[in-house]
């Protein structure tokens, strides 16, 4: 039970949206990481048996190591090195003299005869080489017990002076013993007792330097730290290796260092990109959260992500030596300036050229050059109009021209600092003017296809959308003509005012064209449309609930023939936004005056809504009601048409119909001037919308009668359309018989 309760949590816990979002950030990083890192931080296999399966050209100025020649330096060094001696045993050098001086007395104290002592001498002194041996064995015997404690006092000062000078175990031989006792006795000793002091230091002197063998070793170890490392230098654009050339270790280091992996996994290098990639893309989120929430939809998303993982995989497969300056970012830049936007644009492109930049291991200049040919691609790509694809083309031209300028001006740096060759700029200059030209291309090309992929709709799409041949749109000329010249009318004001605050004019425009598609659901029951088919208002005839259904009505509609015209979403927005929550208040008014204004509540003659959320959707509400009411005045005067301007706006704000949108009161000032320079004389008729007249039945207390309300609402529609049709049919018949 525990453990089934403990499995339902975990799934759960997976299932949540935000561990979703977490996976997909992880994934998309480790996916972006698995590419970059494919070319200089995984296995290569360019190398077989030995041998370069292809030419290789650095892409760089590489410097590396000739470790072969450095170890050999190495070696040479370390051997002339000299052992580090240390002294030892001097205090037992020292002790064997005062041994051997106390042995020699007590050989003079004994009794027994001389030729005995000769023989103990004898035996305690190795004199057989010594042509001075009977000498030295008398002068041991017989000498006075004064002289013989001078020359052994004399011998100790004599020690003590070779000791100093030390004894390597390497020069312990009889003539360099004999050398060294000879060069170190002191300076009073008669040449009596030379040679026997002589004697006397060579029956004890050892040798007293020993080699330190760590000391020895650390020294070494200095000298070979001492040694510089050879170097070898591979100019960029020279090959480090041949194809079918016998690749050497140094050759490897140099593989190596022009990123070719060709020893191990480097797995600090791959998690170094894993962090990058990570940090990149949640930067990114961090900016549209703050900044553009609206592009914060999967499918943004899931358009960023794809260029990314597109660029990073073309930038991988291109072929070694190819310059990077081929790779399509210009494409890049015109894409997501028109999918998402142009301030987006910049911010993607330049995290994607962070990443190559590190990744690919490109030189500073490239990313330079294409941070500043994102910053001009997004100000040519927001001056466009859109109403030809060719502009496209166009911007395209201008970005190679761009580029163009911005490599010679850092080449130009260049060249005083290190010789470039003019054939590498003159290369890369056309290498970035056909790669802007071409990714234009690709670009326009494109665009139909991520249009319909990722369900969103380009200014492109747009434009196309506000062709009036259009099926909706030829529908609402013919069956809705009033309808119609009132929409393009509010177009007209949406596009200048969208315009004037830096909303998209291109969207405000074609929203404003199908936001009233919903009416040709039941044309004749929309004044506008009432003059061209010479009908009666219907209304004059119905209750004003019913009237209210009617006309409210017109927005859900309008969103069923959006869905079987196969409209984009964004087009939704308008016509469900247009009238927010707003009022109907001709019917509310209307019903105040039949039933009784405690029989009346607001919420029931109000519009289901939702309230604008964007700014285009906000003008779209604001031109509409203006728009209207303006035509129902009929030749009224400037000041006129501010006022109706300035007290709708108020009339919007204070019902908070406006709560939701993004606009400022700036923006709201400078929407209102722009209808006002904008509006002229309507063509049709509207009906004058009466004053709220609730306030004057609760004012004065009068008593209104009730009406019966009808409750068919779909039935008493379909009665008066048919007597109306019947009577058009029966008046046509008329006309034929008169004919004949």
């Amino acid at each position: 039970m525990i453990k089934s309760e403990y499995i339902n949590r975990t799934k759960e816990f997976l299932a949540s949206s935000k561990v979703v979002k977490f996976l997909y950030l992880v994934s998309y990083s480790f996916l972006i990481t698995a590419i970059i890192a494919s070319q200089n931080f995984f296995f290569q296999s360019i190398i077989e048996n030995g041998i370069s399966k292809k030419d290789i050209i650095a892409q760089k100025t590489l410097t590396v190591e000739d470790v072969k020649r450095t170890e050999q330096h190495k070696r040479e060094v370390a051997q002339k090195v000299e052992p580090i001696l240390v002294p030892a045993e001097d205090d037992f050098i020292k002790s064997n003299l005062e041994t051997l001086q106390n042995s020699v007395i007590q050989i003079r104290k004994k009794s027994t005869t001389e030729s005995e002592k000769i023989k103990e001498l004898n035996i305690l002194f190795d004199l057989s080489d010594n042509p001075k041996k009977d000498f030295i064995i008398d002068f041991l015997l017989h000498v006075d017990d004064a002289s013989l404690q001078e020359a052994f006092d004399k011998a100790s000062l004599s020690l003590v002076n070779i000791l100093q000078v030390g004894i390597p175990e390497k020069d312990y031989e009889k003539d360099n013993i004999k050398t060294l006792i000879k060069n170190n006795l002191v300076s009073n000793v008669s040449k009596r007792q030379v040679s026997v002091i002589s004697a006397l230091l060579e029956q004890v002197i050892v040798p007293n330097l020993v080699v330190d063998d760590a000391a020895t070793e650390i020294a070494k170890l200095n000298a070979q730290d001492s040694v510089k490392p050879y170097k070898v230098t591979f100019q960029k654009g020279e090959k480090i290796v041949f194809e079918g050339e016998p690749v050497t270790r140094l050759k490897r280091d140099a593989l190596r260092e022009a990123g070719y992996n060709v020893y191990e996994l480097n797995w600090q290098g791959i998690l170094s990109i894993y962090i990058l990639v990570l940090l990149i893309t949640i930067t990114f989120l961090a900016y549209l959260k703050f900044f553009e929430k609206d592009f914060l939809e999967t499918r943004y998303l899931s358009l960023a992500g794809m260029l990314t993982t597109i660029m990073a995989t073309i930038a991988v497969v291109l072929p070694t030596g190819s310059s990077p300056y081929i790779l399509p970012i210009p494409a890049v830049i015109i894409i997501a300036a028109i999918f998402l936007s142009p301030r987006i644009a910049f911010l993607l492109s330049t995290l994607i050229l962070v990443v190559l930049t590190v990744g690919m291991q490109y030189e500073t200049q490239f990313m330079i050059t294409f941070i500043v040919l994102a910053l001009i691609g997004m100000i040519t790509v927001s001056k466009i109009r859109y109403s030809k694809r060719v502009d496209l083309i166009r911007v395209g031209f201008h970005l190679g021209i761009a580029g163009v300028l911005i490599m010679l001006s850092l080449y130009f740096i260049d060249k005083c600092l290190i010789d470039v060759s003019n054939y590498l700029i003159l290369r890369n200059c056309i290498f970035i003017f056909i790669n802007c030209l071409i990714s234009s291309i690709a670009a326009l090309g494109l665009s139909p296809l991520f249009e319909s992929t990722f369900h969103i709709i380009t200014p492109y799409g747009l434009a196309e959308l506000g062709d009036h041949n259009q099926p909706l749109l030829k529908r609402l000329q013919i069956e809705a003509p009033g309808t119609y010249h009132h929409s393009l009318m509010v177009s007209t004001l949406c596009e200048a005012a969208a315009e004037a605050i830096g909303a998209n004019p291109i969207l405000a425009r074609v929203g404003a064209f199908y936001h009233d598609i919903g009416k040709l659901k039941r044309p004749l029951f929309f004044i506008e449309n009432q003059s061209y088919f010479s009908i009666e208002n219907p209304h004059n005839t119905l209750n004003p609930r019913l009237s209210k259904m009617v006309i409210t009505a017109h927005p859900k509609d309008g969103i069923d023939l959006a869905k079987e015209y196969g409209l984009p979403g964004i087009i939704n927005d308008f016509i469900l936004q247009h009238h927010g929550e707003g009022l109907a208040k001709y019917f509310y008014n209307q019903a105040v005056q039949e039933e009784g204004l405690e029989n009346v509540k607001e919420e029931q003659f109000r519009y289901t809504g939702p309230k604008p959320n964007r700014k285009e959707t906000a003008i779209l509400m604001l031109a509409d009601a203006v728009e209207s009411a303006v035509r129902a005045m009929k030749g009224a005067t400037t000041e006129e048409i501010e006022q109706i301007i300035d007290k709708i706006i108020v009339e919007r704000l204070n019902d908070g119909q406006l709560a939701d949108s993004p606009l400022t009161l700036k923006d709201i000032k400078i929407i209102a001037a722009t209808f006002s320079r904008i509006l002229r004389g309507m063509q049709h008729n509207r009906i004058k919308y009466q004053e709220n007249i609730a306030e004057e039945f609760e004012k004065n207390k009068i008593e209104m009668p009730n009406k019966i309300l009808d409750e068919d609402f779909e039935k008493k529609i379909k009665e008066l359309e048919d007597s109306k049709n019947g009577k058009n049919n029966q008046e046509q018949a008329d006309d034929n018989n008169k004919d004949l």
